[in-house]
């Protein structure tokens, strides 16, 4: 069975390392802290006076002064390591955690997981080929020596790499090592942290490289697991679920958070917020609890995104010169059908056809497939279709030989509805409200990823809200938008409204559209 010793650097917080420790070691697993030089001696004291009569916690033998960016994390975190590789020879698995992790499973889950596959957990990406580092350095990170801390003396740091830069003073990397790149957050077992205790030991010159590379926490491990590792023993992955947000700052966890954290396929999460108590308590007692039963549906990074999203609003694409004074030609009709529902549009449209000679195009802003006729190549893609919308539809009037058109657009374009409803031509829009639901918004969130088949009931039901009120939001931006013919198709209206609605929006008699409402069919999921 799986014994892990738990790898934790941690500077802050005494109470809650002393916590974090007691649960963990509490269901037989190990621990070993580096607490950072630069905290306060008091705080370690008060670590050390707690724990050291526990037999499953260790301490760094070393302790060093630890700054971002810096070697002294590597150093650091090889301290504790050696440490527990020395006083825990039973330990299989070496997890490092910080002060700010909490665990989101129970340890019988944990070790039934590690037990399962004999595997590396450690994200390692080609440095070089990969799209790990967005922005900033990148080969200078590896190729200059870096002896200044980048933000406590950003001046000296900056000054160093440019100087270098004008004089050329690059090095080498060792040339018998593929440089690696991914999270510092891991799992390793015993017999790969030996073998990396053993290559520090041997290999000085690759020590010193790293030594003076910058962020080497990201690279040192990474790179090192896979020269001792084989490829097929090393899972690509971290097990501790963490997110960023677009401003590369990590996502914060709170109470409320509880059910979120446990339906993600990880065993740990970081970072949990010091005034999250409830949560901390939760996790705790669910740490200990060898019964509990995890639903894995692992939507947390979409569902963030989707949230995270909404905040912003702003137009997509701004418009272009060479369509500010273009227009579709003041005699033309742009007829635009806006529904959520894309299959309810869709039928309508088919109707239309049938009974009107009016070309109607479905989604053609929003499906790459959409059919289309050749264009010589504005239609080629989504983002060519945005970008010249309006040279787009001049095209579609003049390959259909009409002044009469009829499109589908998403509720949520709205940039796109108020740059044709600016346009010299004629625009209608006709806006169908469809009913939604649970079941048909469970669906929804499902199909875009918010949730998966073993989404919990919980979890599901705090989330309906959210899109529902979404869907709410797009059709009341479009209504405060105030067009001049927008009008409104509902579900819940009886035919003879919604055909009187169709014949002002197509320019026909009430009992041609009357055909249209009449199928039972147009509204059904």
């Amino acid at each position: 069975m799986a014994k892990i010793a738990f790898i934790l650097l941690c500077h802050k917080d005494p109470d809650a390392i002393i916590g974090q420790a007691e649960m963990l070691t509490a269901a037989g697993d190990y621990m070993s802290i580096h607490f950072d030089a630069r905290a306060k001696p008091e705080n370690y004291r008060k670590i050390r006076e707690a724990l050291d009569e526990n037999p499953n916690v260790t301490f760094a033998k070393k302790r060093v002064k630890c700054g971002w960016g810096e070697w002294s994390l590597v150093q650091a975190t090889l301290n504790a390591i050696d440490a527990a590789a020395t006083t825990f020879p039973r330990a299989t698995h070496f997890y490092m955690l910080s002060g700010d992790c909490a665990a989101i499973k129970s340890a019988k889950y944990a070790h039934d997981f590690l037990d399962a596959r004999d595997m590396d957990y450690i994200e390692s990406f080609d440095y070089f080929e990969s799209d790990w580092i967005k922005t900033g350095m990148k080969e200078e990170r590896l190729i200059y020596r870096h002896y200044f801390n980048e933000r406590k003396n950003k001046r000296l740091f900056y000054t160093s790499v440019n100087l270098q830069r004008k004089l050329g003073l690059t090095r080498e990397i060792p040339n018998d090592i593929q440089i690696q790149i991914g999270s510092q957050w891991w799992c390793l077992r015993r017999r790969t942290v030996e073998w990396i205790l053993d290559f520090t030991r041997q290999r000085k010159d690759v020590m010193r490289f790293f030594r003076s590379t910058w962020i080497p926490d990201e690279t040192f491990f990474q790179t090192l697991v896979r020269h001792v590792v084989p490829e097929a023993e090393i899972e690509t992955r971290t097990l501790t679920f963490l997110m960023f947000t677009d401003y590369g700052m990590p996502v914060t966890f709170y109470n409320d958070h509880y059910d979120l954290l446990l339906s993600q396929d990880f065993l740990f999460a970081r970072k949990i917020s010091p005034e999250a108590l409830e949560l901390k308590e939760r996790l705790g007692a669910l740490y200990a609890d060898d019964d509990a039963q995890f639903q894995i549906s692992n939507e947390g990074r979409s569902l963030f995104k989707f949230l995270s999203g909404r905040g912003r609003i702003g137009r997509r694409f701004a418009s272009r010169f060479w369509e500010t004074e273009s227009t579709l030609g003041r005699e033309r009709e742009l007829m635009i059908v806006i529904c959520k529902k894309w299959h309810v549009a869709k039928r309508l449209l088919d109707r239309i056809r049938q009974i009107t000679n009016v070309p109607a195009i479905e989604y053609l802003f929003n499906e790459e497939d959409t059919a289309l006729p050749d264009l010589g190549g504005i239609q080629a893609t989504l983002g060519k279709r945005t970008r010249h919308r309006r040279a787009l539809m001049r095209m579609l009037f003049d390959y259909y030989e009409t002044d009469r058109l009829i499109v589908c657009i998403d509720p949520g374009n709205l940039d796109l509805l108020q740059d044709f409803c600016g346009d010299r031509s004629t625009t209608k829009l006709l806006e169908v409200q469809c009913d939604f639901t649970d079941s048909y918004l469970i669906g929804h969130a499902m199909r875009v990823g918010l949730a998966g088949e073993q989404t919990p009931a919980e979890t599901l039901e705090r989330l309906l809200p959210t899109i529902r009120g979404d869907m709410t939001f797009e059709s009341d931006r479009i209504r405060d938008a105030e067009f001049e013919n927008h009008m409104v198709m509902r579900q819940s209206a009886d035919r003879d409204q919604n055909a009187n609605l169709l014949a002002r929006f197509l320019d026909l008699p009430a009992e041609k559209t009357q055909e249209i409402v009449e199928q039972d069919y147009l509204f059904a999921d």
